[in-house]
């Protein structure tokens, strides 16, 4: 029996677009997580006290929620063949909590949520937040399935060792060493900004060669790096060209177009994917919804792909 709460049937009809509870794309709000059948579970991340650059990262949860109400109406998400609901279950669990100025009790909350959520069964869609909620994530995500692939989209390596305890930089430096990532198959993508090419743990298709190749060939070098290993996908919104995700703390030009980070995810179809964050998002500095539009439209598209893989 599904346990979730129910939106607004207070019309009798349609649901509103911008009249409901705040979950994305409007799917139920989980209040139990063991009865509930949802398949997947999505949940905001509101933390930024890691971030080097612009704060604000801690509205995206609910700027991507706000955002994916204008993909809510669409029974059939073209170029899809069937509908999400027809194939699988989402419910949105609302945000991780912590005590505010205290950053550990964010990484030990979530590590406990995420393993909460992955022990029954169930795979994990997180909001963030700055990139430094991947790191507690991804420790969940090889607690229970052992190092994983990695698919990371981003303008920076995050492998940068001279960061702080927190700091959204260091992520995969820190993840790398702890052991949760099988770099031998883990592939960063657009990244256009300095690293230390000396023994890089990640194969890079930097944002130049991105955008001198199709789509198509993209995929090919991500496919062939990946293989069948159990993939993890990290999606930095400033991955994207700052004319498509304004809204970041860290934008850096000549990125990636939405048209092709939306074909290359929608390309992993096949691909063992086992969770996804979209981070990074920060409203404050966004025009018109453009980078939260975005990032909920990245989501749609890789749970589209989780339901396209259940064949």
């Amino acid at each position: 029996m599904e346990t979730t709460a129910p939106l607004n049937t207070s019309t009798g009809g349609d649901i509103p677009l911008y009249g409901a509870i705040s979950t994305f794309m409007q799917f139920p709000a989980l209040l139990d997580l063991a009865s509930s059948e949802a398949e997947v579970v999505v949940s905001g991340i509101p933390f930024d006290m890691a971030t080097s650059g612009r704060p604000g990262a801690r509205f995206g949860p609910q700027g991507i929620r706000r955002a994916s109400a204008n993909l809510a109406w669409e029974g059939r998400r073209w170029p899809w063949e069937f509908a999400l609901d027809e194939r699988l279950h989402v419910a949105d669990i609302g945000d991780v909590l912590f005590k505010h100025g205290e950053p550990q009790t964010l990484v030990d909350n979530l590590e406990a949520h995420a393993t909460k959520i992955l022990n029954t069964g169930k795979s994990l869609l997180s909001f963030g937040g700055d990139h430094f909620v991947t790191l507690p994530l991804l420790r969940a995500h090889a607690a229970k399935f052992g190092p994983v692939a990695l698919i990371h989209f981003d303008a920076h390596t995050d492998t940068y060792s001279d960061g702080n305890r927190y700091d959204h930089g260091t992520v995969f430096y820190h993840a790398v060493n702890e052991g949760l990532i099988d770099t031998e198959h883990s592939i960063q993508i657009g990244i256009r900004t300095t690293y230390s090419r000396d023994n890089h743990p990640f194969e890079v298709l930097d944002a130049a060669w991105v955008n001198d190749h199709s789509p198509a060939e993209v995929l090919d070098r991500v496919k062939a790096r990946i293989g069948d290993k159990q993939t993890y996908l990290s999606f930095d919104i400033d991955g994207l060209d700052p004319a498509f995700a304004p809204g970041t703390g860290t934008p850096v030009v000549a990125g990636i177009g939405i048209d092709c980070a939306l074909k290359v995810i929608r390309g992993l179809v096949g691909i063992n994917l086992i969770g996804m964050d979209v981070v990074e998002v920060a409203p404050a500095y966004d025009h018109a919804e453009i980078t939260s539009l975005a990032a909920a439209t990245l989501a749609l598209e890789y749970l589209y792909v989780l339901a396209a893989n259940k064949g």
